[in-house]
């Protein structure tokens, strides 16, 4: 695949969907479990996973595909790739609607690694392209890109994954054991968590709820939490004007200083980075 010069960084955040163009001589990040997939592409350079319990390598012209509640952390040199986080509900929306997967169902996908050969290749050229436009409705053709990529990718590799414990919530998809904690999470964010309140949302006790977390999503309670407070500081650096200090606090972080840490860790960038490449989406 080859693809036109683009600045270091460009990000774009939707409440649907998250765009991240990076270029890098030395690229490292780590993220925790999202409820969203997770969407990696080597334009350039070779890209290595650490999953859970597995590694991946990803070299150019190769797509990888995480589905939620799954951590990683990434390294690459001379890199240049991009990373598509996708909302569970657009992603199942469009499964429903093609008729690939009943309605009490949720998807998965029959492979990980796949070629980005065909349309697919075309999609994500026009995608890279798109980013470093400036034109009037670019806004536009990013959300189309995006759902002809989600509806080729579920027409080619897409199954449906019958499950009585995950369920399509407010939050995202999540087990049922664990939601009603995870919804805590989402609401409280910005207090002071403790683990005995989070796991009192779901009655159970700390320690059972911390093993039974861990089991589910791979994450302890306190990195699944700091994954969430990073994806809400990426939406209000996007769409407020709000200083890096006022959006720490809104997350829960006592001080700007170990908020940036937290941000550089869970995005190989600082929150001033980020809000410097992001892209107007309108």
């Amino acid at each position: 695949m080859t693809v036109a010069p683009t600045a270091a960084n460009k990000f774009l955040i939707d409440p649907e969907y998250s765009i991240f163009y990076r270029s890098a001589d030395l690229l490292s990040w780590e993220s925790n479990a999202s409820s969203a997939y997770s969407l990696f592409v080597v334009l350039s350079g070779q890209l290595e996973l650490t999953l859970t319990n597995a590694r991946r390598s990803v070299a150019a012209g190769q797509l990888l595909i995480l589905e939620p509640n799954l951590n990683f952390s990434a390294t690459g040199k001379q890199i240049e790739l991009l990373h598509l986080a996708i909302s569970p509900s657009l992603t199942i929306e469009h499964a429903v609607s093609m008729k690939l997967i009943p309605t009490n169902s949720t998807v998965a996908f029959s492979e990980t690694i796949i070629q980005s050969e065909g349309r697919v290749n075309r999609i994500l050229l026009d995608l890279t392209s798109e980013l470093s436009t400036d034109k009037p409705g670019k806004e536009i053709i990013v959300r189309a890109l995006v759902e002809q990529l989600i509806v080729q990718l579920l027409r080619g590799y897409s199954i449906a994954r019958l499950s009585d414990e995950l369920e399509l919530s407010r939050v995202g998809l999540v087990d049922r054991r664990i939601r009603r904690s995870v919804e805590l999470m989402h609401t409280q964010m910005d207090q002071d968590l403790s683990l005995k309140e989070v796991a009192a949302a779901s009655y159970l006790s700390p320690f059972h709820f911390a093993r039974l977390f861990k089991k589910i999503t791979g994450s302890t309670p306190h990195n699944y939490l700091a994954g969430l407070r990073s994806t809400r500081a990426q939406q209000l650096l996007a769409d407020s004007n709000l200083s890096i200090t006022e959006i720490a606090a809104r997350v829960g972080y006592l001080s700007a200083s170990h908020f940036t840490k937290a941000f550089r860790q869970a995005t190989g960038t600082t929150p001033r980075e980020f809000r410097k490449a992001l892209i107007d989406h309108g």
